[in-house]
């Protein structure tokens, strides 16, 4: 071997990682050939060869310099509906019995499978990632949680393949069990989840499921048996409004009274809603303010509902669809938002509405069109009747894909008809 490769006691503890590299001496020519008389003599004691430095790329080497320097994950670039998602158990302001229970199950080790179902926004997924970061350090996290939402996808090669491998292995230096997470179950299709259904059942010692849906019709009866279900109800105003005000502070935001009150009748207890109209509200207008908030998410200003309604009960009908039809078209209006806004009015009713703005505004005294607006919204409750269901019928019409301009003449001509009944009876 030692003239084969013309090398004399050399020493192979410095071949490492690099392989076997070549003595500097050898040609290109020689290498190839591989015959002892292409390999001239060493001169001197040989020196036992050392692995080559790994190489590294310039523009590695600058980003290993600057990683130090990041930014941390809760940097401000983040939409603040994950800036501000709770981290804890403790943090979530709402479903306290819920919570309570949840956290029991934790203490005592017998968590069993899981099935949260809601209106979104309620805190359902914020409560399951919670109770993993409880249940898990950090370290352990990607081993022991496996979560899938709608992005992925989630048919019955998914359960038969990532899941199913998931849940049949057991960790070696973990004691307990791994978490499924499935967001936004409700949209698994059939078959997948009549797979999941032996798989929660085989492997309940190892892994335990949670599975998160918006309806819970859309889950087969088998998968919710197996489970421990628990209602997420929309969030109250009291709930709401604490929340919303740390994340004022926090981000120094400048919120009206008015303005408060608007993002949480326009989110419907939907907190991640509530949240996102405040961001793209205080960063279009800077000031949030009821009619800021309004026109940021395109739905009608109480104002224009009740311009809307004027018209509708005092003009005739050319006139009033002439100038809601240039009210739509100058702010956008969708006849969905105000159909939905005058049955508000309508099914309400006029007294409960008048007394309500005159507590809101004590010292400012009341336009006469507006008086005579609430008054005149108070129907006998049989035309309030055959009002609702008008309305209800348009309301289908429109879900349908009809066209706005037919349906908002029948919405005009339905309010005119029970303004000549009113009329009639007086």
């Amino acid at each position: 071997m030692d003239g084969i490769l013309g090398i004399r006691n050399c020493s192979l503890a410095g071949w490492g990682r690099a392989g076997m590299a070549f003595p500097a001496q050898l040609s290109p020519g020689s290498r190839n050939s591989g015959r002892s008389r292409d390999f001239p003599a060493p001169q001197g004691p040989a020196r036992p060869l050392r692995p080559a430095p790994p190489r590294r790329s310039r523009a590695l080497g600058g980003a290993l310099a600057r990683l130090p320097n990041m930014a941390p994950a809760g940097s401000a670039n983040l939409p603040w509906v994950e800036k501000y998602r709770p981290q804890a158990l403790s943090e979530l302001v709402s479903h306290g019995d819920i919570l309570s229970t949840v956290q029991r199950f934790i203490s005592e080790d017998r968590l069993p499978h899981l099935l949260l179902y809601g209106p979104p926004g309620t805190g359902k997924t914020s409560t399951i990632l919670a109770c993993a970061r409880q249940l898990y350090r950090e370290r352990e996290f990607g081993s022991m949680v496996l979560e899938l939402n709608a992005s992925d996808d989630r048919g019955i090669d998914i359960v038969r393949g990532p899941i199913l491998s998931f849940a049949s292995t057991r960790t070696i230096f973990k004691k307990g069990f791994k978490l499924v997470i499935l967001d936004e179950a409700d949209a698994m299709t059939q078959d997948a989840q009549n797979a999941l259904r032996r798989v929660i059942e085989k492997f309940t010692e190892n892994t335990r499921f949670c599975l998160i849906c918006n309806y819970l019709s859309k889950i087969i009866p088998a998968l919710q048996s197996r489970c421990t279900r628990f209602r997420f109800g929309p969030l109250t105003p009291e709930l709401m409004v604490p929340r919303l005000q740390h994340v004022i502070q926090q981000e120094g935001v400048d919120v009206t009274e008015d303005g408060m009150k608007a993002l949480v009748t326009l989110s419907s207890g939907d907190m991640r809603r509530a949240l996102n109209i405040l961001q793209s509200t205080s960063m279009a207008f800077g000031k949030v303010t009821e009619e800021s908030v309004y026109t940021c998410t395109g739905h009608p200003l109480k104002s224009d509902i009740a311009n809307i309604l004027d018209w509708m009960l005092n003009q005739d009908f050319s006139t009033a669809y002439r100038k809601i039809m240039e009210l739509k078209t100058l702010k956008g209006l969708a006849l969905q938002d105000i159909l939905t806004e005058i049955h508000l009015f309508v099914h309400r009713g006029g007294e409960r509405l008048w007394l309500q703005m005159i507590l809101e505004r004590p010292n400012s005294p009341l336009p006469f069109t507006e008086c005579f607006l609430l008054s005149t919204v108070d129907f006998p409750p049989s035309i309030r009747i055959q009002l609702l269901i008008k309305l209800a019928d348009i309301e289908y019409r429109l879900a349908a894909g009809t066209s706005e301009k037919i349906q908002l003449s029948s919405l005009i001509a339905a309010f005119q008809v029970t303004r000549d009944l009113v009329v009639a009876e007086a």
